[in-house]
């Protein structure tokens, strides 16, 4: 499938399970919401594709849930009930992601050591940067504005001028989260492991990669445009995909200088869909051969070289491009 057969994918397939998710939608009504993350959220999954779910609840004033843990065990019932009929595979590592967290604890722990503790920071990052709701989209929309919110907090005392500093450093922390993350949990041992971590690397140097860096693209070029970033500014980066974003960057008329990279990268983009476009233990047997392995992973290269491209044209060694790199 090329890139518009899978958004057409994965606007049908969410349209079906939210169609289905009745009960959790009843259960859930201006209480919580349920976001999609993963090649779902970021609308290019292939029939081979997980689903990945978060749940995101309101909370009183104290910080306490407005969801009670009843309806958070019915809402999870749902979730598995309808998944399960629609062919999905269960979710990963016995459901151990598919927990409630709050908007308190999204907005409370940002940027303090607590952050993180319970998976919160992971969650609140892919809420603005691959999301897409299945049960209350205007809850959902409502907490990306509140998150958003946290991250501008400071700026009506710096409209003219403002740097995103805070959710670039937070991005930035997911990136290397990742990468540290894929070298704390990778097997090396035996080949059948190696070569299945290969393949997490693989998609870690493009999906993942994507996901930060499209979104600190779309910032740079509006701050080098406007030397500030509005909240709305924002908010329009997150309601567009990954993929999108690259889009929208090469139509900019003041990014014509930059436009051939980000071309290349979409099409260097597209070949990394295509080559996984495949079940799980074909993309074993590709990466068990060493040839093959290593010319994937000179895509990754170059995907990873263009992004670089991409960030020093459209940077232009502005404030907020010397901000990002160092």
């Amino acid at each position: 499938m090329d890139l518009a057969e899978r958004r057409a994918w994965a606007s049908t397939k969410i349209v079906n399970l939210r169609n289905e998710l009745k009960d959790a939608e009843a259960l859930a009504t201006a209480r919580a919401c349920v976001y999609a993350t993963g090649s779902y959220g970021r609308g290019e999954p292939s029939s081979h594709s997980d689903l990945d779910l978060f749940i995101l609840a309101k909370n009183e004033a104290d910080g306490k849930s407005l969801l009670r843990k009843l309806d958070e065990i019915r809402i999870k019932a749902d979730l598995i009930e309808v998944t399960k009929g629609f062919g999905f595979k269960d979710f990963s590592r016995d459901g151990q992601y598919l927990e409630q967290h709050t908007l308190y604890e999204f907005t409370n722990a940002l940027g303090t050591e607590h952050d993180d503790v319970t998976n919160t920071f992971t969650s609140r990052l892919l809420l603005l940067l691959e999301s897409r709701p299945l049960v209350e989209a205007s809850v959902h929309e409502q907490m990306i504005n509140d998150v958003v919110a946290a991250y501008w907090r400071d700026y009506q005392d710096h409209k003219s001028d403002f740097l995103p500093a805070f959710l670039s450093n937070d991005i930035l922390r997911l990136w290397r989260t990742f990468c540290v993350n894929y070298e704390a949990r990778t097997t090396r041992r035996p080949d059948l492991e190696k070569a299945k971590g290969k393949i997490h690397n693989f998609k870690l140097k493009h999906s993942r990669m994507l996901t930060c860096y499209s979104a600190l693209l779309c910032l740079l070029a509006i701050y080098g445009q406007q030397k500030t970033v509005h909240p709305t500014d924002a908010l329009a980066i997150i309601r567009r995909t990954p993929t999108e974003r690259l889009e929208w960057l090469r139509d900019l008329p003041h990014l014509a200088s930059s436009r051939n990279t980000i071309n290349a990268l979409l099409n260097q983009y597209a070949i990394f869909l295509k080559t996984t476009d495949a079940p799980q233990d074909e993309l074993v047997t590709q990466f068990l051969d060493q040839e093959m392995s290593r010319r994937h992973f000179d895509a990754a290269s170059k995907f990873g070289g263009l992004m670089f491209e991409a960030l020093n044209s459209i940077g232009q060694g502005n404030t907020f491009h010397r901000i990002l790199v160092v």
